[in-house]
């Protein structure tokens, strides 16, 4: 199975389809691979790019099952790596490169397939630890396999740093998008941070009470702060070489910031931050590893 909108680029040179594909899906991310070694750059573009199309999977369907059957495509294609389930998807003989040359743990690709289900549907996020397990399985894997392109000798004693880099990354990511996920139905901010301020799924998507909105922003971007707080803690246990997989976390205070003065306004304005201003603080991360 090939989805069309890859099959008349099935020629491209794999890295090169990637990055210009990464480049189209996601902005940030494109930037951090530039900002990588040259060598570096094509596999980690196929990595992120793969990422960046499970992740916007719920973007392309209007119901469950056809999300779910994109996603279990690309199971397919990861449970035989060494197999033609691949081929013609210049994304997927990128992806299946890079794994054979870096070594990638393929179970943790699959991971990230399985939790990107959640996606597809408006289930609640019950608990703190769901949120945290679910940025573990997406954000937080992504860039401890960036790590593994990297600088593999290091990336290990990078993981605890990376567990708490990728839940900060993912709350800032999904404040971001609150706006549309409230238009979608979809919550995730855990029932128990909800309680906590005074509301519920359906009274936090109603908006009504501006006041607990605001406080369950905050609380949401106090979680957040506490996850980016670790993960500066043990900063330094990143080597040099590793910084550009950590370099979109430099995004991560100045979105908790906007969205806390934002409040329940949140929910009608945009606090996506310039593109110069990004880029600015991106290189900066990668350049000094603060963030």
């Amino acid at each position: 199975m090939t989805f069309p909108e890859h099959s008349t680029l099935a020629a491209a040179a794999p890295y090169e389809f990637t990055l210009t594909a990464l480049r189209d899906s996601d902005r940030d991310r494109y930037l951090a691979c530039l900002l990588s070694p040259g060598d570096k750059r094509g596999p980690l573009s196929a990595l992120y790019a793969f990422h960046a199309e499970i992740a916007r999977v719920r973007d392309l369907v209007r119901e469950p099952l056809p999300g779910e059957i994109r996603l279990q495509w690309w199971r397919d294609v990861l449970d035989d790596p060494n197999g033609t389930g691949g081929e013609g998807n210049p994304l997927a003989e990128a992806l299946l490169a890079c794994i054979k040359s870096h070594n990638l743990p393929v179970t943790v690709l699959q991971d990230m397939i399985d939790a990107r289900i959640f996606d597809l549907y408006d289930d609640p996020m019950e608990s703190r630890s769901s949120l945290e397990g679910y940025a573990g399985e997406t954000a937080s894997a992504l860039i401890q396999l960036a790590s593994l392109i990297l600088d593999p000798v290091h990336a290990p004693q990078s993981a605890s740093a990376a567990g708490h880099a990728g839940v900060a990354q993912t709350i800032a990511g999904l404040l971001l998008l609150l706006p549309l996920h409230r238009r979608r139905g979809q919550v995730y901010l855990p029932d128990e941070l909800l309680a906590a301020t005074g509301l519920d799924r359906d009274t936090f998507l109603a908006g009504k009470d501006e006041d607990a909105v605001t406080r369950a922003i905050r609380a949401f971007s106090g979680l957040g702060r506490d996850h980016l707080t670790k993960a500066r803690a043990v900063s330094s246990e990143i080597s040099r070489d590793n910084r550009c997989a950590f370099a979109m976390l430099a995004l991560a205070e100045p979105v908790f910031d906007r969205a806390e003065r934002a409040g329940a306004k949140l929910f009608e304005h945009s606090i996506v931050p310039s593109q110069w201003r990004r880029q600015w603080w991106m290189w900066r991360a990668a350049r000094s590893g603060k963030w």
